[in-house]
């Protein structure tokens, strides 16, 4: 007996040892979004923007006013981020460019390094492009109904009967929701502008869905995160969290669009003639309905307030399930020994420069929410409840978290950490952030100035201290030359790292 007992206080000790290691190491919470702009609470990107719980959690860390995406698509902004480098690496310039892992299969995305230096890693939702890309990449993963929810993919598709009139003014496609009820698609009665012949569903819609939140896939996601927050880890966690709203179709449940009932919607300040001092090239990328519809078609429709009111629900929704997930994290066990991190993929034009979607190389594309929290107990090391305003880039991320967490890179990465912005992040820099539009367009952002070069040397500035909307483009006055010169010199020296 003496011996049993003594056995098993000896296996009490190691388990609490085990628990005890596992918290050596901080954990990561690693949240993505897909689509957000700047419409949060904390960033005062639009008036009516309902973010409470990001904006909380903006209090608990260093907030990044100035942060931009590496490509403004999901595909590229993704890969860049999770593999920590630059397009010409990788090879992952577009949305239509194959997939990192297609390319890469081995390459050592951010989980494969976490790991690799001892860490349980999991991940849901949308990370890197696609649900397959999330299998490979975690040890455990959880995949569900993103874009189409609470419809499935095959739902949305029309039938043959039905497709003639996808192209036309009163398009409709007749789907049955769970609980029976019929619903004619699309919900904003608009025409197709990129695929009006293809029988795949029409993803440029927006309205509410009279579902309950956990036929979102969105809250499948938190709640399967939720779990695994609740579970005993012998050994650190990086836990990615993929969040597909606000992506279109912007659909929600409707009790998110019912605080808009009768109240009228701000809609972005855009100027009439903001396109006559670009070149061909902008012009064509401001107007052509490449990752969204078009916003001749959403005006001559009446919709315009209709997708802003879409859009704030939909950032609202998501908002919510991300406070499900921080309560279940500060509730527990591992609330005190967390990194947690959110970030979005890339901005998103709801009418901004005659666009809509993203792919374009401006501010309302480039710019994008991020958020550093350090973990509790390493509070004192940090600031709190603070804002840097320095040009970041997401591709700062990578080597950012393995600097907190103490891991040593074994690859080659193109960032920079921002640990030392986490500790003041007031200090000054002459940083800058780059982000590519396909091979040979770049735009880079400074403090005060966006400079903007296309593969068909057309050229862009903006003066953000004078001009924060980009209407006026500098390119053109011979005062700014020596600043130009500056620009392609910083490009061609810069923004093609050494092979």
């Amino acid at each position: 007996m003496k011996h049993f007992v003594t056995a098993v206080a000896v296996m009490i000790l190691l388990c609490n040892w085990r628990v005890l290691v596992a918290h050596e190491k901080p954990n990561v919470i690693f949240i993505s979004i897909d689509d957000l702009n700047d419409w949060i609470g904390c960033l005062n990107g639009h008036p009516q923007a309902v973010t409470p719980n990001i904006d909380r959690l903006a209090v608990r860390g260093v907030l990044f006013t100035d942060a931009h995406c590496v490509a403004p698509a999901c595909n590229p902004s993704r890969a860049a981020v999770l593999s920590g480098q630059l397009p010409f690496r990788t090879n992952v310039w577009s949305n239509d460019s194959k997939k990192l892992l297609t390319q890469h299969p081995t390459a050592l995305v951010l989980p494969r390094a976490f790991a690799q230096a001892g860490y349980q890693t999991m991940g849901t939702g949308k990370v890197l492009h696609g649900s397959g890309e999330t299998r490979d990449i975690f040890e455990e993963s959880f995949i569900t109904e993103q874009r189409w929810s609470p419809l499935a993919r095959d739902m949305v598709k029309y039938t043959d009967d039905e497709l003639p009139s996808k192209s036309t003014s009163n398009p409709r496609h007749v789907v049955r929701q769970s609980d029976g009820k019929s619903v004619v698609l699309p919900l904003n009665g608009m025409p197709s502008d990129r695929r009006p012949t293809s029988s795949e569903g029409e993803s440029f819609d927006w309205g509410p869905f009279d579902v309950p939140n956990v036929e979102m896939g969105d809250t499948k996601i938190t709640t399967w995160a939720m779990r695994q927050l609740r579970r005993r880890f012998d050994n650190p966690f990086f836990m990615a969290v993929g969040y597909y709203r606000p992506h279109i179709p912007l659909w929600a449940p409707k009790k998110y669009f019912d605080r808009f009932h009768n109240v009228p919607i701000a809609l972005p300040t855009v100027q009439e003639h903001d396109l006559v001092d670009l070149g061909f090239v902008g012009q064509r990328l401001a107007t052509e309905a490449v990752t969204a519809g078009s916003h001749a078609t959403v005006v001559k429709h009446e919709q315009w307030e209709e997708a802003v009111k879409a859009y704030l629900a939909c950032t609202t929704y998501v908002d919510d399930q991300i406070g499900r997930l921080l309560e279940e994290l500060d509730k527990g066990e591992y609330g005190d020994n967390t990194v947690i991190v959110l970030w979005t993929d890339h901005g998103w034009h709801l009418g901004e420069k005659q666009h809509w979607g993203k792919w374009t190389p401006w501010q309302r594309s480039t710019r994008v929410p991020l958020i550093v929290v350090p973990p509790k107990n390493m509070a004192s090391h940090f600031a709190k409840n603070a804002t840097c305003d320095a040009p970041v880039s997401l591709l700062d991320l990578y080597p950012t978290l393995l600097e907190i967490c103490g891991i040593s890179g074994t690859q080659q990465l193109d960032g920079s950490s921002l640990v030392s912005f986490l500790r003041k992040p007031d200090q000054r820099t002459d940083r800058h952030a780059v982000t590519f539009f396909g091979n040979g367009n770049v735009s880079v952002k400074s403090a005060q100035l966006r400079y903007i070069q296309y593969a068909q040397s057309e050229e862009e500035l903006y003066d953000h201290l004078t001009d924060p909307n980009e209407w006026d483009n500098l390119a053109g006055t011979k005062k700014y030359e020596s600043v130009l010169r500056k620009f392609r010199k910083l490009v061609a020296t810069t923004a093609t790292p050494a092979r």
